[in-house]
């Protein structure tokens, strides 16, 4: 017993021994600065939703000037500012402005609506929306090009009202996926166990802002302004410095993983919704394989149970400079829900079920519908 103890701590240090000797090779890329671009929704003749009579538009920006004041105090942060007063930016430029920047992340903020109390934050990545609530958030967010001059060629017919179109910009945009994810997650880790806010959870949706961007990318929907506690909480000077420490912290918890090569990995897990709204009758399909996600990380570790709370089995890819560890391997839905469970109970309580077909990702949803027929 003694024996295997040392040679678990050997490993570990041989680990954290390669990781540090790594980080000191990319050192001369470390005088680059970490270029982060802040968008405050709407503005101008687009004042966003006006909940109980406050300005979308004004609540965005404000919190958008405190996260650019605190970043800015970092030497090696450089920020820059889709608009830093009341005026109208068309979303194409939004992007653009990012892009041309190279910018290594976008982070873009709202306010929410919505007819009944609903209250909470939620933080959104590029993706097909699963559902018609994530569907109807992106709808009123796209609807912005209809104020913007030739919308129609600058966005090749795409029409915020429909399905299609939102689905169409999707495609071929997963680059950044997962770097987009880890950031949303740790920014409603901050709003749920920092600031106690409602957690909405982080959701996808076919966002054009984000579309334009070249980089990770999130949208923020600081809460709703049309529920009456929550609309003045955002609209109070201490609302808007909670929330925006609370963005400012998850940047640079994030800048911080990636640089260092050794985030814990619990913390890049996902409190992605569950997109399954219905029971599947029939759960196998020997064409789709279900793995459960534990962990998204930069850091590359052994796949041995000792790196992950016990857990035998984990295997590990590599995409687009993070790793992604997942846990089982089967066919059958019903099988890969206990593994989850048993993930979850181990301490990994963001993981998630991830689908594949011959060996290419799809979406959760279009797995189940093939377990189904």
């Amino acid at each position: 017993m003694r024996t295997k103890s040392i040679f678990v701590l050997v490993s570990l240090l041989a680990v954290l021994t390669l990781t540090s000797f790594m980080g000191n090779e990319e050192n001369p890329k470390q005088s680059d600065p970490f270029v982060v671009v802040l968008d405050a929704g709407h503005g101008g003749k687009d004042p966003g939703n006006l909940g109980n009579g406050y300005r979308e538009k004004d609540i965005a920006l404000n919190v958008v000037l405190k996260i650019g004041e605190e970043l800015e105090k970092y030497p090696n942060i450089k920020v820059l500012y889709t608009r830093k007063t009341d005026v109208f930016v068309d979303l194409f430029e939004r992007g653009k402005i990012a892009n041309k920047a190279k910018a290594d992340l976008f982070v873009s903020v709202h306010c929410n609506s919505h007819r009944s109390q609903a209250y909470g934050t939620e933080t959104f990545v590029l993706g097909i929306h699963r559902n018609e609530t994530n569907f109807e958030v992106a709808k009123k967010e796209n609807a912005v090009i209809f104020m913007e001059n030739d919308y129609e060629s600058k966005y090749e017919g795409f029409n915020p009202n429909s399905p299609e179109s939102a689905i169409s910009i999707i495609l071929g945009q997963e680059e950044y996926l997962d770097q987009s994810i880890m950031l949303a997650s740790l920014i409603q880790e901050n709003f749920t166990n920092k600031l106690h806010r409602n957690n909405r959870k982080v959701k996808q949706a076919g966002l054009i802002v984000l579309h334009q961007t070249v980089m990770p990318s999130v949208l923020v929907e600081l809460g709703f302004l049309t529920n009456n506690a929550e609309g003045r909480y955002l609209n109070s000077t201490k609302g808007q410095n909670e929330m925006s420490d609370a963005i400012t912290d998850a940047i640079l918890k994030y800048k911080k993983a990636i640089d260092s090569n050794v985030e814990d990995l619990t913390l890049i897990g996902t409190h992605m919704e569950d997109d399954t709204e219905e029971d599947v009758l029939t759960v196998v399909n020997p064409d789709i394989e279900f793995k459960v996600q534990i962990a998204a990380s930069s850091r590359d570790l052994i796949t041995k149970p000792y790196n992950f709370k016990g857990l035998e089995g984990v295997t590990k890819t590599s995409e687009n400079g993070l790793y992604k560890y997942y846990y089982g391997l089967t066919s059958d839905y019903n099988v890969i829900k206990t593994l989850e469970e048993e993930a979850k109970n181990k301490g990994y309580k963001t993981c998630f079920v991830v689908a594949f077909k011959k060996g290419e990702k799809i979406p959760l949803s279009e797995a189940l519908k093939s377990t189904a027929n």
